[in-house]
C-alpha cells in the first residue's frame, strides 16, 4: 500500500485580488492549502473564505514585503501555520507609470523593492523549505521587456531583472531539486485594467463594451485575459505533469503585439 502524500502548501504573494487571487483559488481547487499575503487584511480574509469553501485550509499574514522584517514575519507565520512549503508564487508588485523626466529615485526604488528585492529575500528565506519538499517557484513577471517602451520604463526594467534572477535561481534549482519558472501575463482584467478602461471611456466617450472592443483591437489580441486564465496555467506548471518545465518564462497574452504603450489614456 503506497504512503499517502502530504497536502501541498502554497504561499501566494499579492493574493488579495486580481491575478494573485485567481492563482490562490486555482491551487485550492487543485487540493492545496494556502498561505495568503498582501497588504489588505479584509481582502485577504475574503479570499481565505473562498479557499475554505473549497475544502482547503487557509492562513493569512498581511504585510508590506518591502519593510524590514516583513519577509521573516511572513515565513514565521507560514512555519507556524503549516510547517512546510511546496509552492511559492511571487506575484506581488506593480511599477508606477510616469514620463522619464518625472521619474524619481523613489519611483525606481518602489518598483525594484517589491517586484524584485522582496521576492529575492522571500526565495532565500523559503529555500530550505522548498528544497526539503522538492517544491516549485513561479514568478508572475510580465511582457514589458519583450519590447520596452518609454511608457513603461520602470516596470519593464524590473521585470527584465526578475526574469534574469528566475533563470539563475532555476540553475540552482536543478542541483537542489526545486522547479523554478515564470509566467508573463499580457493585459488581464484586474482592478488596474478597469482603471485603464475607465480612462479610455472618459477620453473616447465609448460605453464599457465598446471601450473593451476598442482596446482589444488596439492590443490586437483574441480577448483580454482573466485571473482564472493565469491561475489555470500556474496550476498546471506546478503539477507533476509539468515537472520537466524548468527555467522557462511562458507568455500568456492572447497574442498581444502592442508593448504596453498606454500613455494616450493614462
Amino acid at each position: 500500500m503506497s504512503e499517502q502524500q502530504p497536502t501541498r502548501v502554497a504561499l501566494v504573494t499579492g493574493a488579495s485580488r486580481g491575478i494573485g487571487r485567481g492563482i490562490a483559488l486555482a491551487l485550492a481547487a487543485d487540493g492545496c492549502d494556502l498561505m495568503l499575503t498582501g497588504r489588505d487584511t479584509a481582502a485577504l480574509e475574503a479570499v481565505a473564505a473562498k479557499v475554505r469553501a473549497l475544502g482547503r485550509k487557509a492562513a493569512l499574514h498581511a504585510a508590506d514585503l518591502t519593510k524590514d522584517g516583513a519577509v521573516a514575519g511572513l515565513v514565521g507565520a507560514l512555519r507556524e501555520a503549516f510547517g512546510r512549503l511546496d509552492i511559492l508564487i511571487n506575484n506581488a508588485g506593480a511599477a508606477r507609470r510616469k514620463a522619464f523626466l518625472e521619474l524619481t529615485d523613489a519611483d525606481w526604488r518602489q518598483g525594484f523593492d517589491l517586484k524584485l528585492f522582496a521576492h529575492v529575500r522571500l526565495c532565500q528565506a523559503t529555500w530550505p523549505l522548498l528544497t526539503a519538499s522538492r517544491g516549485s517557484v513561479v514568478f508572475i513577471a510580465g511582457i514589458g521587456p519583450r519590447s520596452a517602451v518609454a511608457d513603461y520604463m520602470v516596470g519593464a526594467s524590473v521585470v527584465a531583472a526578475e526574469l534574469v534572477f528566475m533563470k539563475a535561481l532555476a540553475d540552482l534549482g536543478k542541483r537542489e531539486g526545486v522547479q523554478v519558472n515564470a509566467v508573463n501575463p499580457g493585459s488581464v482584467d484586474t482592478d488596474r485594467f478597469r482603471l485603464r478602461l475607465a480612462a479610455i471611456m472618459r477620453k473616447t466617450g465609448l460605453d464599457e463594451a465598446a471601450a473593451i472592443e476598442h482596446h482589444r483591437q488596439e492590443r490586437d489580441v483574441t480577448r483580454f485575459g482573466t485571473p482564472e486564465d493565469i491561475g489555470a496555467l500556474v496550476r498546471f506548471m506546478v503539477s507533476p505533469q509539468a515537472r520537466w518545465l524548468q527555467a522557462t518564462a511562458i507568455d500568456m497574452d492572447g497574442g498581444q503585439l502592442d508593448p504596453l504603450r498606454m500613455s494616450r489614456y493614462d
